[in-house]
């Protein structure tokens, strides 16, 4: 299993994912600051890796502070984190939890402090493993037995501590003996299908076709797909989806060709707070990203450039929603409130 990222002699350890496929390299943060930078230049991306690496983050700010009005370093530590991506809601999720702890423990002497934050990083590391896993076993059903599985942008091992949320199913339907193979959309600008997804699944053997974002539809069409697989960076309430920018179109494709449309991700990724969709923000990405392509570029120079991250799929569009706890279904209003109870 790839191991996306780790604690290491004090150090928050990950692989670097703008380097893959060409590169296997490791980046190493020592300080939360570089954590910080790690989430915001896509080093480390996927709402659950992100949510890992930022409670990581927290831990390595407290062993560093000094001792003297720690609450401020921690509120300085959370905020820095806080504001590197605005969509994925894991990473406020995992901060929250780690400033609970840390809350719960104020007045303790500084080496307990951070010697306990230390192990609930680890904790929810090892929790995220557990729960991708448990994803997997709940979506294995799901899958068409000797068809393809389409899935869009990277909710693997890459993306999480490992095994993956979309991919989890994947991988769990092939455990369990199923006959697939896989059509990974490249998933245009940052190409996470291309880069990541592919090379996920030749690790592990599985058989993938790589097809670029706009042959969706065609290959829906031609019969050869079962259904369709993703993950989700933010589920709101009523069960919209955010998810990687193209995940819309996909969806609307599936409902058009009459094939499953699941969700894979874990109850840290749903917002009930949320109502609607319409309340997830959607972050904004550098527009180098639509004009240059491993740094050449594509484009006319000068010319304006839209690069939302993410989409998002109305609840209508989704089959099912698969987590840890169970499978969900419309309405969802009702089913995601009773999987969180």
């Amino acid at each position: 299993m790839v191991e996306t990222i780790q604690w290491i002699d004090g150090a928050v350890v990950m692989i670097d994912q703008t380097r893959l496929p060409l590169e296997v390299r490791m980046a190493t943060c020592r300080t939360y600051q570089e954590v910080a930078a790690a989430i915001k230049d896509m080093i480390i991306r996927g709402a659950p890796a992100i949510g890992v690496a930022a409670a990581m983050g927290v831990a390595l700010g407290v062993a560093q502070a000094a001792e003297d009005d720690l609450d401020a370093q921690v509120e300085t530590i959370c905020r820095t984190l806080a504001r590197t991506r605005p969509t994925a809601v894991n990473l406020f999720w995992a901060i929250d939890r780690m400033k609970a702890l840390y809350g719960s423990l104020r007045g303790r002497p500084i080496a307990e402090i951070r010697r306990a934050l230390i192990e609930e990083a680890l904790r929810i590391r090892e929790e995220d493993i557990a729960i991708c896993r448990a994803i997997g076993r709940n979506g294995a059903p799901l899958v068409v037995e000797g068809k393809a599985v389409l899935t869009h942008c990277n909710a693997g091992a890459l993306a999480t501590a490992g095994y993956g949320t979309a991919l989890g199913v994947i991988r769990a339907a092939v455990e369990a003996g199923k006959r697939i193979d896989v059509f990974a959309d490249e998933t245009r600008p940052f190409l996470q299908g291309a880069r990541l997804t592919a090379w996920e699944l030749e690790q592990d053997g599985i058989p993938i076709t790589l097809i670029t974002d706009n042959m969706a539809g065609h290959f829906m069409k031609s019969g050869r797909i079962g259904c369709v697989v993703v993950g989700a960076d933010r589920i709101a309430a009523n069960g919209d989806v955010a998810n990687k920018i193209g995940t819309y179109s996909v969806a609307v494709l599936a409902k058009e060709n009459n094939l499953p449309f699941y969700v894979a991700a874990p109850i840290s990724t749903l917002d009930l707070k949320l109502a609607s969709g319409d309340l997830i923000p959607i972050e904004e990405r550098p527009a180098a990203e639509v004009t240059h392509l491993y740094g050449k570029r594509v484009a006319p120079e000068g010319i304006q450039v839209a690069n939302p991250a993410f989409d998002v799929t109305p609840a209508r569009y989704v089959t099912a929603i698969v987590t840890e706890n169970g499978v969900a279904r419309a309405p969802y209003e009702e089913s995601l409130r009773k999987l969180v109870s």
